[in-house]
């Protein structure tokens, strides 16, 4: 490679590689002579240990760039190693929050296999720590892959509920982003390009898993909103959803697919113009409609895109004595940093928790 890269790390998940995914890849670098080590024991939402692990593999072999194969977790699980093998005087949780890698990061390429996280454009990577039941971000400009490729081939072996859970994640980015109060210009038009795209998409690559333009379009789409919410950033969605990860290993697409409607209902009025405006985006309103029944319209949309693909519109695994912690993570990661249409304390997020808990009537 021009970059004198010849032995590289492979970071996926299990089920990718047992897809047969990365064959072509495994073939092309065999073709160059550059060796590779793969490591697939990565788990939705990545964990310390599956950084740790994988590091070793890395340092064991001499490596010299690391490519990450899969989703988010792939991708966010590389960037960690990347992240250690830069820092070895540093923790993953000495380097969570802003700006604490400031080192440069080995070669990183990312192939996306979802359209979803974003991950292969952000400068942020989300780990979790089943000890203490945390889920935390290490933000640095360091972090952004020096190569993305966006293959839509790759995602064609997708299963239907991944391709549903990872659209709906890159439609909270897209929203969030854009409903924020640190927009720009551009921000504001890759979060509109991006909402279009997959309320034009999605479902067709849902339902339709070979059709290679939907599929394509969905890469774009993700790219497009991982861009707007690394500028824009998010919001409370993903605060809950990180709590969720973090408690249950709650999958961050599902996790923000049931809470997305919730949040924008709460939000209400303040957020009504710019939901009204992604409605209007989107083609779903009619000439007389009002801005409050616009940005109705547009959580509907959402709901219905979620039944659509048979996604649940609450949660099971959420335990009444966990809401209080799970509420209080949720306020301190977003309260005040986060640019959202207005601000909640951690009772109203508390009552967000209970909204979307699912009861059964005989277990309580």
């Amino acid at each position: 490679m021009s970059e004198g890269i010849d032995k590289v790390l492979i970071v996926t998940g299990k089920n990718v590689s047992a897809l047969g995914l990365m064959d072509p890849l495994l073939s092309s670098l065999k073709k160059e002579s550059i060796d590779f080590y793969v490591y697939s024991r990565t788990i939705p939402n990545p964990t310390i240990e599956n950084i740790e692990e994988a590091l070793q593999i890395y340092r064991e072999n001499s490596c010299n760039g690391i490519i990450a194969f899969g989703g988010g977790s792939p991708i966010d699980c590389a960037k960690g190693v990347a992240c250690r093998a830069a820092r070895p005087d540093r923790t993953i949780a000495q380097m969570k929050g802003v700006l604490r890698v400031t080192k440069k990061l080995p070669p990183l390429i990312a192939i996306p296999t979802t359209a979803g996280s974003g991950s292969e454009t952000t400068i942020a990577a989300v780990i979790s720590n089943p000890d203490t039941h945390e889920k935390y971000a290490i933000n640095d400009p360091v972090l952004i892959p020096d190569y993305a490729v966006l293959d839509p081939l790759v995602t064609i072996g997708l299963p239907p509920h991944i391709t549903a859970q990872t659209g709906m994640d890159a439609l909270t980015h897209a929203v969030e982003a854009y409903i924020g109060r640190s927009n720009t210009k551009e921000t504001k038009r890759m979060a509109l390009e991006a909402a279009k795209l997959i309320f034009d998409n999605l479902f067709i690559a849902y339902s339709q898993g070979g059709n290679l333009d939907a599929r394509g379009n969905m890469q774009k789409a993700s790219l497009y909103a991982g861009a707007a919410f690394t500028r824009a950033y998010v919001g409370y969605v993903h605060g809950i959803a990180h709590a969720l990860g973090g408690f249950y290993g709650v999958p961050h697409g599902l996790a923000n697919a049931v809470i997305l409607p919730y949040i924008l209902e709460a939000y209400g009025k303040p957020a009504h113009k710019k939901l009204a405006e992604l409605a209007d985006a989107v083609g779903i309103t009619g000439p007389t409609d009002t801005r409050r029944q616009k940005a109705g319209k547009f959580i509907e949309a959402i709901k219905q895109l979620n039944r659509d693909m048979a996604i649940p519109d609450k949660m099971q695994v959420i335990l009444v004595k966990d809401i209080p912690m799970m509420a209080e993570r949720a306020c301190k990661e977003c309260n005040p940093l986060y640019p959202v249409p207005r601000i909640m304390e951690k009772e109203e997020l508390a009552g967000i928790f209970v909204s979307i808990r699912s009861v059964d009537w005989l277990f309580g």
